[in-house]
C-alpha cells in the first residue's frame, strides 16, 4: 500500500471511494462497487493513481481477475485517463464505455491533444503521465438505459448529455444510487457546513450545454436516489436540495456568461458568486483558502461557459 496507508473507504453498500491522490486530496474520487466476488471501477482518474486502486482492491479482499468491469463515465482525463493503464492490470475486465467516448479510449490521440489545449502542455505533463490505448476488442459501448450485471446487482447506465456529449451516468436502483460522473456537479467535503453539501455545476469544454445539463439532472433526480456519488467528490445525499442548487447555480452562471465576454472577468466573477453562496451556506474557512478550492473549477467553467457561447452565438 502506498505509504502504508489504506487508501479504501466504506461509502455505501458494496461501495467503497478511493482517492485518486489527484491535484489535491479530496478533489477525484474512483469508486469500486463489489457484489458476490466481482467488482468494478468507476471512472479511472489518471495512470499514476493506478497503483491506489489496485491497493484499495486488494484492501477489499479481491484480486485483479475479479473486476469484471471498468465504467469510465465520460472520457475527460480526470475520469478516464487511467483507463488504458488499469485496463493493463485486470486480466478479465471489459472497459464499458458511452459509444462517443469509446473511440477515444482506443485511439486516445484526440483525447491528448484537446487536454493540452484546454491545460496547456506543462500541466498535462505533470497531471497525466502515459495515456495508453485499450484493446479495442475489451472496449464495450452502452446504449441508453442498457444493464449490466454486477454480482447480483444490475447497473443500469443512462446518457446524460450537458456536461459532455460522451457521459453516462450509472444507476443502481436497487440500492436507490446513481454514479453521476461531472453530471451533477461537484461538492467538495471541505465546503460541508451545519447546513449540508455544498454544490456547483461544472461546465467545462466543450460540449457544455445548459438545457441538456437541466434535463440530465432532472433524470436523475426521477430515479429518486438516496445518494449520488460524484467523481468530485464522492457521496452526497439531500438530492432534492441539491438539485434545485444544480439548476439555480445553471441559471446564474449562463447569466454571467451573457454579461462578461472576457475570461478573466468571468473567472474572477463566478469566483466572487460562489464566495458569496459559500457565506450564506455557513462557510468559515479563509477568503484565501475558499478561493485555492475554487481556482481550477472557475477557471475550467468559465472556458466553458464561453465556449458554449461561441457555439450557439
Amino acid at each position: 500500500m502506498l505509504n502504508g496507508n489504506r487508501v479504501l473507504a466504506e461509502a455505501g453498500p458494496g461501495v467503497y471511494t478511493i482517492d485518486a491522490a489527484y491535484v489535491r486530496p479530496g478533489l477525484a474520487a474512483v469508486h469500486l462497487v463489489v457484489d458476490g466476488g466481482e467488482a468494478a471501477f468507476v471512472d479511472t482518474a489518471v495512470a499514476p493513481s493506478v497503483p491506489r486502486f489496485l491497493d484499495g482492491l486488494a484492501e477489499a479482499g479481491l484480486a485483479p481477475a475479479d473486476v469484471r468491469w471498468v465504467l469510465v463515465t465520460h472520457v475527460h482525463l480526470d475520469h478516464a485517463g487511467g483507463a488504458g493503464e488499469l485496463m493493463r492490470r485486470l486480466p478479465h475486465a471489459e472497459l464499458v464505455a458511452h459509444p462517443r467516448g469509446a473511440p477515444h479510449l482506443i485511439d486516445p490521440e484526440k483525447l491528448v491533444a484537446g487536454t493540452k489545449a484546454t491545460y496547456g502542455e506543462a500541466v498535462y505533463n505533470k497531471l497525466y503521465g502515459e495515456i495508453p490505448p485499450v484493446d479495442a476488442a475489451r472496449v464495450r459501448t452502452v446504449a441508453d438505459g442498457e444493464v449490466l450485471p454486477l454480482g447480483g446487482r444490475d447497473l443500469e447506465f443512462i446518457h446524460t448529455p450537458g456536461h459532455a456529449l460522451h457521459h453516462y451516468c450509472i444507476v443502481d436502483g436497487a440500492h436507490r444510487l446513481v454514479f453521476s460522473g461531472d453530471t451533477f456537479g461537484v461538492s467538495y467535503r471541505e465546503f460541508d457546513t451545519a447546513d449540508g453539501a455544498f454544490i456547483f455545476p461544472t461546465t467545462t469544454p466543450t460540449h457544455f450545454d445548459p438545457e441538456q445539463a437541466h434535463a440530465s439532472i432532472d433524470r436523475i433526480v426521477g430515479y429518486a436516489p438516496e445518494a449520488v456519488y460524484l467523481t468530485h467528490y464522492s457521496r452526497v445525499t439531500e438530492v432534492s436540495r441539491l438539485a434545485a442548487d444544480l439548476h439555480a447555480e445553471l441559471d446564474a452562471f449562463v447569466e454571467m456568461a451573457h454579461h462578461e465576454p472576457a475570461l478573466p472577468a468571468l473567472t474572477t466573477a463566478l469566483t466572487a458568486h460562489l464566495r458569496k453562496r459559500l457565506r450564506a451556506h455557513g462557510c468559515v474557512l479563509p477568503v484565501r483558502v475558499q478561493d485555492e478550492l475554487l481556482a481550477l473549477d472557475a477557471g475550467l467553467n468559465a472556458k466553458g461557459l464561453l465556449a458554449w457561447r461561441q457555439r450557439t452565438g
